[in-house]
């Protein structure tokens, strides 16, 4: 069997390798033999503070989604490790309960730098992940605030855990937290100001979703398990909503961009970006003059 096939028949050692060749930028002609066979699975991001309890969340979905029978791969964006430059794998340790259930699927990915909460190469590996089966692909998140609006460009539907009591309500309602979202979830919703907490996000998505599918608001105690059947209801109805031609055109054109971006960004050495950094800084050249020196080269 070719590589591509092995990965098709869900063979995980072919899967993993795989991985590791799409977070080193050498899996693309890998990709383009699986492409026509991905679109099947449901991608969902779940973000958040750190500490809101989204690795618990994911734990408790991966539950209820095996309960269906369904394949779960959760992609786990760790904070990169300062001496490595590797995912320091928090979340793996926290599920490994699921780590016997070969229908279950865990990686975790380093940011290794890259801003938005997200690795480099999670597109790549959603698309690999879908092709091999899974029917769920969870992307969870660092939990590094509002630059986590980067998830919006990947997941069909996209969680945002908030909790009480700990200035996530301040965090939420600004505009670019509160625009990636098609599910909130208040978890530790047993704690006090959950209610507050609730209204006040009710109230701010009645302002910015007069015309879009309104948001869904569901509390939830992750660690003893309630909500998630409410959770994974909302998660559902809005991945039927995904299936929308017009949404997923919309969801590959952001996903375009950052890939061009990063294709760009590829092609120039960091050196050169620091020599034209100087050049600018001593007034020798101007930014534009430079950019467009580079757009010619490309």
């Amino acid at each position: 069997m070719t590589v591509a096939e092995q990965i098709l028949s869900g063979e995980i050692r072919a899967i993993a390798r795989a991985a590791t060749q799409i977070e080193n930028g050498r899996a693309e002609a890998l990709l383009r033999e699986l492409f026509p066979h991905t679109g099947k699975a449901l991608i969902l991001g779940v973000t958040g503070a750190p500490g809101s309890g989204k690795s618990t969340l994911c734990d408790q979905l991966t539950r209820a989604l095996r309960a269906e029978q369904k394949k779960v791969a959760i992609l786990a964006i760790d904070p990169s490790s300062p001496f490595s430059g590797g995912a320091i794998l928090g979340d793996r340790i926290r599920m490994q309960h699921h780590h016997a259930d070969n229908r279950v699927f865990i990686r975790s990915m380093a940011t290794r730098g890259w801003l938005g909460g997200l690795s480099r190469a999670t597109t790549e590996m959603t698309m690999l992940l879908d092709a091999a089966g899974y029917d769920v692909v969870i992307v969870e998140t660092v939990g590094v605030g509002q630059d986590e609006v980067e998830i919006a460009r990947l997941a069909a539907v996209t969680l945002l855990v908030l909790t009480p009591g700990t200035g996530d309500d301040v965090q939420a309602l600004k505009a670019g937290i509160m625009e990636i979202a098609q599910v909130f979830v208040i978890n530790k919703s047993d704690q006090p100001g959950a209610e507050k907490l609730e209204r006040d996000v009710k109230n701010t998505l009645a302002l910015a979703h007069s015309e879009k599918p309104m948001p869904e608001v569901v509390r939830a105690v992750a660690s003893e398990g309630q909500g998630i059947a409410e959770v994974l209801a909302a998660v559902e109805r809005f991945g039927a909503q995904a299936e929308d031609p017009s949404r997923g055109a919309e969801i590959w054109s952001l996903r375009l961009r950052e890939m061009l971006r990063e294709r760009l960004l590829d092609r120039f050495p960091p050196e050169e970006f620091l020599e034209a950094g100087r050049d600018i800084a001593e007034h020798k050249r101007d930014p534009y003059g430079i950019l467009n020196d580079w757009l010619k080269r490309i």
